[in-house]
């Protein structure tokens, strides 16, 4: 492989073999940060994630007054409690990651203080109307640009509960709401149309928030005291996801992935690549700090292919694109709809992932919300864009990976945003 500041050129692997340990789980990392931030006394985070979307979250709180000691991927947070952010002298920068704008926006409704906060450019067309509308019921008075699009002002103060039921299954929804409960007086009431990651929820209870599920129902207790902790991030299972895709499609792999976030809200990558014949296996499973961590095993062999269930999307949305690259070699293809969602990533994937795999000379239909492509195609090698995104790059250096001559993306230095060392990490197995 050969690498400039831009671009990567992938050549076809052989085979690949080897062990790897992930970044720190980036929605994991998120979550921590913020609420060691507003826990009382110090929390240590250790495995933080890397990525210039968590460093953007950190760079936010430390704006906001929280002081912040960085060793590497270990983190010490002195925590401020509920009353004690400042308000920033500057707009605060979320960078690229929706995550931090999101559900930063409920913490920040709880403050007796105007905020602003918006990003770069491809957050600023990232629409937000889904997160302004509850913390708004709940009191809060927010400003966007036209159509609900960052930066964001947000007049925070005294907060009401609510009985809010999300329009769409949406994680980092949900969270910006149980987050802004937490300044509440009452319960707070979220009620999901579909089970998504459960992250928040166990992170506030391991540092002493009053929360429950009944059903699709999960209420928190406002004014809680939350308490700092000694925290682990288990490492990325979105990152691991290209890994195993590249593991099952490149002839004669055998990977081992460590330490890998197993938590059951995100595994539904590992259950669809079983239900297509991938040899996925998960080892060593444990728990800590309430999230389950173990080892995952993949080896390359055939895939059926088929249909993705319109009911695990959600849990599949991240992993939608190296998926799509996975398609290509089936028996069956691949066809997924109800992913209209991937319209308003850090790109429009869905367009995306069909340019550049018409490029490498697959078929591609495109929908409005989804993709068909069919199996048993040969890719060959070509120049393709990542778009700005992570994402499509690393999925593109998956499909690298198979096709018959070198692939170079452009742009690929996007990777920063999630996994900074993911072309060093594909070098290390081949």
């Amino acid at each position: 492989m050969l690498s400039s500041t831009t671009n990567h050129q992938i050549n076809p692997a052989k085979r690949l073999a080897g062990s790897i340990r992930f970044p720190g789980d980036k929605s994991i990392s998120h979550r921590y940060a913020m609420l060691a931030a507003i826990a009382e006394g110090r929390s240590e985070i250790q495995g933080f994630a890397e990525s210039a979307d968590c460093q953007s979250t950190l760079q936010c709180l430390e704006s906001l007054g929280v002081a912040i000691e960085r060793q590497g991927n270990l983190i010490g947070i002195e925590g401020v409690g509920l009353q004690g952010l400042r308000p920033s002298n500057q707009p605060l920068d979320a960078g690229n990651s929706g995550s931090t704008l999101r559900m930063l926006s409920g913490i920040l409704a709880g403050q007796p203080f105007r905020s602003m906060i918006g990003g770069d450019a491809s957050l600023s067309r990232r629409p937000m109307k889904r997160v302004i509308e509850p913390l708004a019921l709940m009191g809060a008075r927010i400003e966007s640009s036209e159509g609900g699009l960052p930066p964001l002002a947000i007049e925070g103060g005294e907060l009401k509960p609510i009985h809010y039921e999300l329009p769409v299954a949406s994680a980092q929804v949900k969270t910006a709401v149980l987050f802004a409960g937490l300044f509440a007086e009452g319960k707070t009431e979220v009620v999901e149309r579909g089970r998504t990651r459960d992250h928040s929820e166990i992170a506030l209870e391991e540092m002493g928030a009053r929360i429950r599920r009944r059903g699709n129902t999960l209420s928190i207790q406002g004014k809680a005291r939350l308490e700092g902790q000694k925290l682990f991030v288990p490492g990325d299972l979105s990152s691991a996801a290209f890994f195993m895709v590249a593991g099952l499609l490149v002839p004669g792999s055998v990977l081992t992935l460590h330490d890998t976030g197993l938590n059951p809200t995100r595994t539904a990558i590992v259950g669809f690549l079983q239900s297509i014949g991938g040899k996925v296996e998960m080892l060593n499973v444990d728990g800590r700090n309430g999230e389950l961590i173990g080892d995952v095993q993949v080896s390359a062999g055939p895939l059926q292919g088929g249909t993705i269930p319109l009911e695990i999307i959600p849990g599949l949305i991240d992993e939608l694109p190296v998926l799509a690259v996975l398609g290509t070699q089936t028996e069956d293809g691949l066809v997924f709809h109800g992913a209209q969602e991937l319209r308003v990533k850090e790109s429009d994937r869905i367009a995306a992932v069909a340019e550049n795999l018409r490029k490498m000379g697959a078929e591609v239909e495109e929908f409005p919300d989804g993709l068909r492509i069919p199996g048993r195609q040969k890719l060959h090698g070509a120049e393709v864009s990542s778009y700005g995104d992570h994402r499509i790059a690393m999925a593109f250096a998956v499909a690298g990976l198979i096709a018959e001559g070198p692939t170079t993306i452009n742009d690929s230095s996007c990777v920063q945003i999630s996994f900074p060392k993911f072309f060093e990490t594909l070098e290390s197995v081949t």
